[in-house]
């Protein structure tokens, strides 16, 4: 890609912009994640088959909505969100969007090693004193796609990518007929509950970070089509697909654990491939964004030693008992993560008017207090608001952005005018 690993700390050059195939492809891998299939799987077993195809299309549509709109952004600006984040929360404090968004990922980093292992030892049977010497084995394997770049992810994830579909949708064929056919899946009644914003929460949530930090890729096509048209169809269609087949077969089931299914389906070798290999292909782009923004949040160009750092960091939550964390951490990420989307979405589109100068010709301030306020109020109301967290979160921070920027903009013309 470049000498300076990939720009993690400028604009990305339009002589690395690529077409639609390689960004969705990426895009496609990083949210074809077995734990949207944990997640859906809790969805099959608190609703009928109807309710959880129309939450699983409510939340990724606005999930696919999320992610294109920053996408856009990126494209034209060349920037992820991290770097985005200096214009609306300052030089300093964008370290906040940096700690929330490594912080995000990194705890699913460390889910998914946690749980390829534990998966493993399960399946084949072994010891469980082989369960943390698999953890630090997958930690510092998954780390090395993430060290390669670009061109590693997009190579792993032209193979896994089918590969997954294919299995999914036998899973899925057998369910169907263990069921009885579609008749049988409509008169399931399910065994749990769950409130619909709470559905709609986590089904947003499972990808919140994730659609925040897309970016890292997006900022790379080479046009805003193409970064919107391979954000809204790899979030609407990849992670879509994951929630519905996860909720799909735990209804049959009323087994919500994905791999489960699949070795009481007969399909235990294939639960192993798919595990290992999906969780290979999420676990790269994943890791990359941890390393993306800890350089943003240290200002070094140094990805490669950041990428190890963080992979070791995450072996130590995954053995710490990240696994049995998954659904208060995805309701967590659905709260305080848009807040962020939302502040850097009104700061480009009101306060720049869709178009930020580039990095090396301003002079930032080291703290917006209005973006880091506006921020606050977001995040504060989504963790207190009954109804769809993400979307609260979102509007919020927006709106006390610009109005903030409004005051801020009048008590500024007041001082001028006193001072003539």
């Amino acid at each position: 890609m470049s000498t300076h690993d990939e720009f993690p700390l400028s604009e990305a050059p339009q002589h690395a912009r690529k077409g639609f195939m390689p960004i969705a492809m990426v895009l496609f891998s990083f949210t074809f994640f077995t734990g949207t299939m944990f997640a859906g799987g809790k969805l099959g077993m608190a609703f009928d088959f109807t309710d959880m195809l129309w939450i699983a299309a409510i939340g990724n549509s606005l999930l696919a909505l999320y992610a294109a709109a920053l996408a856009l952004i990126a494209s034209r600006s060349g920037l992820n969100t991290v770097l985005m984040g200096r214009f609306c929360f300052g030089e300093s404090g964008s370290r906040l969007s940096d700690f929330l968004l490594g912080f995000a990922e990194l705890g699913w980093y460390a889910w998914g090693t946690a749980t390829v292992a534990i998966v493993l030892v399960k399946i084949l049977g072994l010891a469980s004193d082989f369960t943390v010497p698999l953890m630090v084995l997958f930690g510092l394997g998954f780390s090395l796609t993430a060290i390669v770049g670009f061109k590693g992810l997009d190579l792993l994830s032209r193979v896994s990518v089918p590969l997954m579909f294919v299995l999914l949708v036998v899973s899925m064929v057998i369910a169907t007929r263990q069921a009885g056919g579609l008749s049988g899946l409509l008169a399931v009644v399910p065994h749990e509950s769950m409130t619909f914003s709470a559905a709609v929460t986590m089904v947003f949530g499972t990808f919140a970070s994730g659609a925040t930090q897309a970016t890292n890729w997006t900022r790379l096509s080479r046009s805003g089509r193409v970064a919107v048209a391979a954000s809204v169809v790899s979030f609407l269609v990849g992670n879509g697909l994951m929630v519905v087949a996860g909720a799909w077969c735990a209804m049959v089931y009323q087994q919500a654990d994905i791999v489960e299914v699949m070795i009481l389906q007969g399909l235990s070798f294939a639960a192993v491939v798919m595990l290992c290999l999906n969780l290979w292909t999420i676990q790269g782009p994943t890791i990359y964004n941890v390393a993306a923004a800890s350089c943003h949040l240290l200002r070094s160009e140094r990805r490669r030693t950041a990428t190890l750092v963080a992979a070791a960091v995450g072996i130590v939550l995954a053995i710490g008992g990240m696994y049995e964390m998954l659904i208060p951490f995805l309701v967590l990420l659905g709260s305080i993560i848009p807040p962020v989307g939302g502040v850097i979405m009104a700061d480009f589109w009101y306060r720049h008017r869709g178009q930020y100068p580039t990095l090396a010709s301003v002079r930032l301030p080291r703290y917006n207090l209005l973006g880091l306020l506006a921020y606050a109020a977001g995040a504060l109301l989504a963790c207190l608001s009954p109804w769809v967290a993400p979307l609260v979160g979102i509007a919020t921070s927006a709106l006390c952005y610009i109005v903030l920027l409004q005051l801020s903009g009048r008590r500024q013309a007041l001082a001028t005018e006193a001072a003539q």
